[in-house]
C-alpha cells in the first residue's frame, strides 16, 4: 500500500514516549507532520530528529504538530528523546502495521543483503487529515526546511 498526495491519511493509535498514546483522529483541526524513520540514535535519524527539534518553534508558527514514527520501543524513544532533548512526540509502531499502511515498510538492501525496514519518509497532513505533501527516500540535509516551507504554504 502507498499513500499519495490527495489521499486521506490512514488513522492510527500508537503508544508514545512517556507511556502515552497518540491518535491521528484526535489531531483533526491541526496540520500534522508525520515522519517515519528507521532507528533511534543512528546518525541519519539523529540528524533528522535534531533538525525537527531545532526548527520546532518555526513549525509551531505554522500550527503543525510533529510526530516521529519508528519500530523502536517506547523505552528506546524515551532514551532518544532525553539524550537529544526532543520536544515532540515519538510513536512506536513495533508491529510495523502503520508503516505498511503508509507504504514506508519496504525491502531494503545493504551490502548485498535484503531485509525489510522503514524507508525514511515524511507526510504533511492538512487540518482535515488529507495528505498535502509526501517525501519518500528522504535525504536528511535540507529536508526539514523543505517540509517547513510546505507547512507554511498550507
Amino acid at each position: 500500500m502507498s499513500i499519495e498526495v490527495g489521499d486521506k491519511a490512514p488513522d492510527f493509535t500508537l503508544p508514545t514516549d512517556g507511556n502515552g498514546s497518540i491518535s491521528l483522529s484526535k489531531l483533526k483541526g491541526k496540520k500534522v507532520v508525520l515522519y517515519f524513520y528507521p532507528k533511534d540514535d543512528t546518525s541519519g535519524c539523529t540528524a533528522e530528529a535534531c533538525g525537527f527539534r531545532d526548527s520546532l518553534p518555526d513549525y509551531g508558527g505554522t500550527g503543525a504538530v510533529v510526530i516521529g514514527i519508528s519500530k523502536d520501543s517506547v523505552a528506546s524513544h524515551d532514551k532518544f528523546k532525553k539524550k537529544h532533548n526532543l520536544p515532540f512526540i515519538l510513536a512506536s509502531d513495533a508491529g510495523s502495521d502503520i508503516c505498511e499502511k503508509y507504504g514506508t515498510w519496504v525491502e531494503k538492501s545493504m551490502y548485498g543483503r535484503k531485509y525489510m525496514g522503514i524507508e525514511r519518509c515524511t507526510f504533511l497532513l492538512d487540518k482535515e487529515g488529507v495528505v498535502r505533501g509526501a517525501w519518500r527516500k528522504v535525504k536528511v540535509p535540507g529536508h526539514v526546511a523543505e517540509v517547513l516551507n510546505a507547512a507554511r504554504a498550507l
